[in-house]
Formats: structure tokens, sequence, C-alpha cells
């Protein structure tokens, strides 16, 4: 409850402006180009009815925001859930700008959402508000514009309707116009697991430099949606012994280790990871607390602040999650020598093989699971060299390390393009 509390507090908007600064100041960049950077390109707010089962009418909240298009189209998800605010959004599109910066994948960050809990819609009700959302936001989507993808609450059901429905306004069928698809429609192979699989090549990498044996690690998971659930399950194949993990139900904790694929069952019957058997029921922030070697948090923003940071145990703490760690945190973890990889590098890999099926999309040609998982590795692997050859050269944590990269790389594209007119 503290935890929740606590996020509500925090604006997402701010964390990300204070994050920019923060290493806009360290390159020393122009004011003219912080004052850009600083703010989102476009900002859409839709407001759209909807017709539900009994024959009323709602009217929902969307927005599309695109954070910055100079190294290429906009990228980003689109979550539908109850606390989805317009600072929320901006956030998420400014994170995703870092994110494809920081991978050298060509496209800027964008990010849109829906305020509504899905969950108490039936499955035609979520079908015509996203038909409808898709509509009002086509003005500005494209696959050279802006092309969405799953996040939160959504998944490649969702993604085939908004393709359909775009498809259907142009008059030909558009593939490339999101990512995230069923493989049917033009999705990549290993999508699914891609941000999962992307954070564990990191956290292969962070071991190796740090000394830490993998097989001899306990792992806590904050989060077990589909990312977290997978990573457990990669980790566990890594030989690591995954100890806690929660969702937004609640967690459960237990020494001697949890086997990643009767959770997930667990979970899908029980509609809660809680009440697993031989398991303690826990709540949350104890899960971020557990005493681990290794901590992922794949859940919500702002989960890891100045409240509980000097609390956690683990030692390496991988971001799956998109903010989960506020600035002030960041330095509570600096100082007592932990080694985090932030969330612009750490789950990346979604991103990325976006770029890979938006690449096969647009080239009617497509990859196998294996060159896809082959062209992951290698471009996490140089991304988190290249960030860690950062951090020890300026002598700063991997996050402004990651922030160093990326910013000066969309800085310097917005610099050589120019202004217009």
């Amino acid at each position: 409850m503290a935890t929740e509390q606590m996020t509500a507090r925090i604006n997402a908007w701010d964390v990300a402006q204070e994050q920019f600064d923060l290493a806009a100041e360290r390159l020393n960049l122009s004011p003219g180009l912080r004052k850009i950077l600083r703010e989102p390109r476009r900002t859409l707010i839709v407001k759209f009815p909807v017709k539900m089962d009994d024959g009323s009418v709602q009217v929902y909240t969307g927005y599309r925001v695109q954070h910055n298009l100079s190294r290429g189209p906009a990228k980003g998800g689109i979550r539908y859930h109850q606390d989805v605010s317009l600072d929320e959004v901006k956030a998420l599109a400014m994170w995703m700008t870092w994110k494809c910066a920081v991978v050298g994948i060509p496209y800027g960050g964008g990010k849109g959402g829906v305020v509504v809990d899905p969950k108490k819609l039936s499955l035609r009700e979520v079908e015509g508000l996203t038909r409808r959302f898709a509509t009002e936001i086509s003005i500005i989507i494209g696959p050279e514009r802006d092309i969405p993808a799953p996040d939160v609450n959504t998944n490649a059901q969702t993604m085939a309707w908004i393709m359909d429905t775009y498809s259907m306004h142009v008059g030909y069928t558009v593939p490339g116009v999101v990512t995230g698809k069923p493989i049917p429609l033009g999705g990549s192979e290993g999508r699914n697991e891609a941000t999962a699989r992307g954070a564990v090549y990191t956290i292969v990498e962070a071991a190796k430099h740090l000394g830490m044996d993998l097989p001899s690690c306990r792992v806590a998971v904050q989060g077990f949606g589909n990312a977290g659930s997978i990573a457990a399950q990669l980790m566990a194949e890594e030989g690591s012994k995954i100890v806690a993990v929660s969702d937004s139900t609640g967690g459960i904790l237990d020494p001697n280790g949890l086997d990643p694929n009767r959770v997930i069952a667990w979970k899908k019957e029980h509609g809660t990871v809680q009440g697993y058997p031989g398991a303690k029921d826990c709540g949350q922030a104890e899960v971020l607390e557990a005493d681990c070697d290794i901590l992922i948090p794949a859940a919500l923003e702002n989960q890891i602040t100045a409240q509980n940071a000097g609390r956690i145990k683990a030692r390496l703490i991988a971001e799956a999650a998109n903010g989960p760690t506020t600035p002030e945190a960041d330095e509570i973890l600096h100082r007592a020598g932990k080694f985090l990889i932030p969330d612009i590098l750490c789950n990346a890999g979604g991103v990325t093989v976006s770029y890979f099926e938006w690449v096969q999309d647009l080239n009617r040609d497509f990859w196998n699971e294996a060159t896809v998982n082959a062209k992951l590795k290698e471009i996490m692997v140089k991304a988190f060299n290249a960030t860690l050859e950062m951090s020890l050269k300026e002598q700063v944590h991997m996050r402004m390390a990651a922030y160093m990269l990326a910013v000066q790389r969309v800085a310097d594209a917005t610099s050589v393009r120019g202004l217009y007119p």
C-alpha cells in the first residue's frame, strides 16, 4: 500500500524530464537543443464514444504522443489502464526516444493510452473501443509516421484490430502500421519473448562484468505479466533460482525456489500468483525487498523510490519495466554499490524486435526465430557494452551513461537536420 501511495504522488513526466536534464547538463547541451528535446513534438488528446453491450454509450479519453522524430518515425506501445494520464504517456514517449537511440534503431519515441480498465469490459466492448481509438489516432499513425505496439493490457489481438481498422480506412492491407501482431498477419517470430529475452541478454553481460555466477544467483521478479514471467523462465534456464514473484494482486516468496512454469499455470487458473502451494503470500513491496542477488522490476513506474531503495538487497537490478526507479532512488542505489541496468537499455528488446517486424513487413521477407534472436543478442550486447564503457569512462552510473549515449545521438540528429523553415 505504501508503494502504491508513493507511486500516486510521483509524476512520471517530472521524473522523465529530470533524468533528461541531468544528462543534458552532463553533456553540456545548448539551451536551444534542451528546449527542443525536453518537450514532445506532438500531443493528441481524443474523447471518443463506445457503444456498450447493454446499449449505453460511454465516452473514453485517449492519448497519442510523439516525442521526437529526428531519427525516424515514432514508435511506442498503447496501454489500456484506468490510471493512464497525459503526463504518463508523455514520459513513456520520451523514454522510447532514448530507448531507440541507445540500441541504435532508426525510430523516435511515441506512446499511446486509453483511460479504461479493460478487465471490466467484454471482448466485444474492448474491440469496439480499440477500433474507435484507432480511427481517432489514424490522423497521425502510419508505417512511415508512427507505429504503435502492445503495452499494458494490450496484446497481439489488439494490434490486429488496429491494423485492420487502419487498412479498411486506406483501402488496402498495411501490416507495417503496427508491430506485435499475430504471426499470420505479419508478426515476427520471437516478438512475444523479446522484451524478456533482451533483458536477460543484458543480465548475462552484467553478471560477467560483476563476476556473478548465474547458477548460484537468487532472482526476484516484480510484475509477473508477459515480460516478468518470461524473464523468470529464461533466468531459470540460466540456472538461477526464482525466490519471489508478484503480480497486481500481491506476491509469493519461497527461498527454496519457485518453478516459473508452474506459477504461470497457477496464475492462469486462479487469476493470481497468491495461494501458490508451498510459497508464502506477501505484498508487492516485500518482493522488491526480497533476499536475492538479482531483482527484475517488470511492473509499472515509480516502484523503487527514496523510501524503499535503501532496503533493496539485490546486487544487480534489471529494469524490465519502464521507469520503475526514481532519480532519488538511483542515487541511493548507486551509493550502496548496486549495479542497475536502466530501462532504456534493459527492456529495449521489445522495440528492437518490433523494428525487425516492421522491416520484415515492409520487405515482405520473414525470418525464423533463431535469426531474430541472434540479431537481437547482437544489438543488446553491443548496446550494453557501449553503455558500460561510457559508465566506466565518465565515472557515472549506468542510467546516466545510457542517457548520455542516447541523448547525444538524438541531439546530433536534431542538430544536423537543423530548424525548418
